[in-house]
């Protein structure tokens, strides 16, 4: 494969500090076998509707925790038709990434491919030669992503503008990753045990402390993100909103007056009091899974005018374009780490100084952006700045 210029091979110490070098897939969606190697430059992909350029997006996102950019069931990932090899089972991502100034291989996947048993549907983690966790690779590198599907992110339930907060406060507090999944193991083990009426006190409220002790760090995290994001989106360069951000919930309340030993302790008490109520509806009533992000546009005086649900479709892509690129500049201040950025059909969207903006930005933050499109004349402007590859059905072609 031939290289943009400017591009290399990745080396330790390199300014990009968070950039894939080598993607294989097996038996992942439309792919039977693919491999792909390169610098840490970024990436353009091209080619017809349905060729699998979402695909290959969706299997770098599978390097972060959580269940990638569809959030698809991790059996439905694997490969199928009459094609599909008889005797595989499952699939498999092999990743030689760069975090920092060392490289790693993460392997992760499902089934007998990745090491599983077959038939199974649990994921499988490997960095180098150990097995790890799906949280762990939030230590590793640092992901955000806008697909198609998010146009609908400031219109539909909170639950995917949770996601999208969270998979911010990974990239500066990769912890926050583990203490979700604490968090949501407890919530769901009292959810069950309040369900079957099995309400034994003592064992409640050993849950409910796993749950405010993980839930009143998971809304720090978020709350000192947004205010931080906030400070990044006021002083946003080039042509995109300078968006307004707030978290709104119960916890988010109790944790802005005081100490967060305070908000915990008012946590423990709400969620006792509530276990009759929760026990009819399920879950629970106040928790970090009860916040929301509300996101305003801002006027033309400055303020703030509109909530993002009530804009156009083409403001509410410039605000989620906005968040993603005031984060990748807090990332990469905080941190001098790089984020990656996988950017599905985006360009398309946006008018001519919009694009070109976008392209600067990205290339000026230095860091390994993944662009697909169907129009490779709209790239124009990263030519000899960035890897250009055909997607064919199936088949990753060549620059």
């Amino acid at each position: 494969m031939a290289a943009a210029a400017g591009s290399g091979p990745l080396v330790a110490g390199a300014v990009r500090r968070g950039a894939v070098g080598r993607l294989v897939l097996t038996q992942f969606r439309s792919y039977a076998s693919a491999r792909w190697e390169g610098g840490p430059d970024p990436v353009v992909l091209t080619g017809p509707n349905g060729a699998g350029k979402t695909n290959l997006l969706e299997a770098l996102s599978l390097l972060a925790p959580g269940r990638g950019l569809r959030s698809a069931r991790l059996p439905d990932l694997a490969r199928s038709g009459l094609d599909r090899a008889p005797e595989s089972d499952g699939w498999a991502i092999s990743a030689r990434v760069w975090s920092g100034p060392v490289s790693i291989d993460i392997g992760t996947g499902c089934g007998a491919l990745a090491g599983a048993a077959p038939g199974s549907d649990r994921r499988v983690v490997r960095l180098d030669d150990r097995v790890g966790r799906s949280a762990d690779l939030s230590y590793h590198l640092a992901m955000q992503w806008l697909t198609p599907a998010m146009d609908r992110l400031f219109q539909d339930g909170s639950g995917e503008r949770r996601r999208f907060l969270d998979r911010m406060v990974y990239g500066v507090d990769p912890s926050h990753a583990g203490r979700l999944t604490r968090y949501e193991r407890a919530l769901r083990e009292r959810s069950r045990l309040l369900r079957e009426g099995r309400a034994d006190a003592a064992w409640l409220d050993g849950l409910e402390d796993q749950m405010v002790t993980a839930g009143v760090a998971i809304a720090a995290a978020r709350r000192d993100l947004v205010r931080r994001l906030a400070g990044a989106l006021a002083s946003a360069p080039g042509p995109f909103p300078r968006a307004g951000v707030q978290l709104e919930g119960r916890i988010d309340d109790l944790l802005a007056p005081g100490p967060a030993l305070a908000a915990e302790d008012e946590l423990r008490d709400e969620l006792r009091v509530g276990r009759g109520q929760d026990s009819v509806s399920g879950g629970a009533a106040v928790g970090p899974h009860r916040s929301d992000l509300k996101v305003w546009f801002p006027g033309s005086g400055g303020g703030l005018d509109r909530p993002a649900g009530q804009c156009s479709t083409g403001e509410q892509k410039a605000l989620l374009i906005s968040l993603v690129l005031a984060n990748a500049r807090l990332l990469i201040a905080d941190r001098q780490a790089t984020p990656i950025l996988l950017l599905d059909e985006v360009v398309a969207h946006l008018d001519r100084d919009r694009r070109q903006a976008l392209f600067d930005q990205l290339l000026s933050l230095d860091l390994q952006a993944w662009l697909t499109g169907t129009d490779a004349t709209l790239f124009e402007p990263m030519q000899g700045r960035a890897r250009f590859v055909r997607i064919d059905p199936g088949r990753i072609g060549t620059d």
